[in-house]
């Protein structure tokens, strides 16, 4: 690994290594993929990484490639003290919105979890139900914290997966490049065809054909 990458990763571990000297010893960091999308489910997922970790290509899913993604999907999940993953589809997100939706996920991860963690740090959600386990939000925390980013690519390559086995079934919709999400291709397909069972009609209602 060259020494930038570990200055990066570095960079990346400072507020979890400062919450390891406080005492705390399995942070569990919590992130979400798709919240935005017009089609599919919110994917969140939470990972404990062992204190040392150190994989290298470790960021906000963001800005790691899709291919980059799934190598780290497995380097993660086979280096992880703990991980889960909860779906939340768009039939739950239309019946209690987004939000509301993704905290459920969250809540739903922290219960699978094989090992209870010390302390839970989120991207940027607030009010959430922990089960009692203490938890610090963090603003942009995928792009700040390593745990964080870590769960931010066990959620994007998850439901890229989901939307790419979608694409086979709904091949119009072009679901295996936007994912779903309100790309002007995809604004076009939802005027030429309609709705199709895995769009959101929450997100969809005010697109006219």
């Amino acid at each position: 690994m060259k020494d930038k990458e570990i200055e990066r990763l570095t960079m990346l571990k400072e507020i979890e290594k400062d919450l390891h000297t406080k005492g705390f010893k399995n942070i569990c960091g919590i992130d979400e993929a798709g919240r935005g999308p017009l089609a599919g489910p919110v994917v969140i997922a939470g990972v404990i990484m062992p204190e040392d970790s150190m994989i290298e290509g470790v960021n906000d899913s963001k800005k790691v490639s899709e291919k980059k993604r799934e190598k780290l999907y497995d380097l993660i999940i086979e280096e992880a003290i703990s991980y889960s993953v909860a779906i939340i589809g768009q039939d739950v997100i239309d019946e209690i919105n987004i939000l509301n939706a993704t905290k459920s996920g969250v809540t739903k991860v922290i219960d699978e979890l094989e090992i209870k963690p010390d302390l839970i740090i989120v991207d940027a959600l607030e009010k959430i139900n922990t089960r009692q386990i203490p938890y610090e939000s963090i603003i942009k925390g995928d792009a700040k914290c390593y745990s964080i980013a870590a769960a931010s690519i066990l959620a994007k390559v998850t439901r890229d997966r989901i939307m790419r086995e979608w694409d086979k079934v709904y091949p119009q919709y072009g679901f295996i490049t936007h994912k779903g999400y309100g790309t002007a291709k995809h604004m076009e397909a939802i005027r030429e065809y309609g709705l199709c069972p895995i769009h959101r009609r929450s997100f969809t209602k005010n697109i006219k054909k």
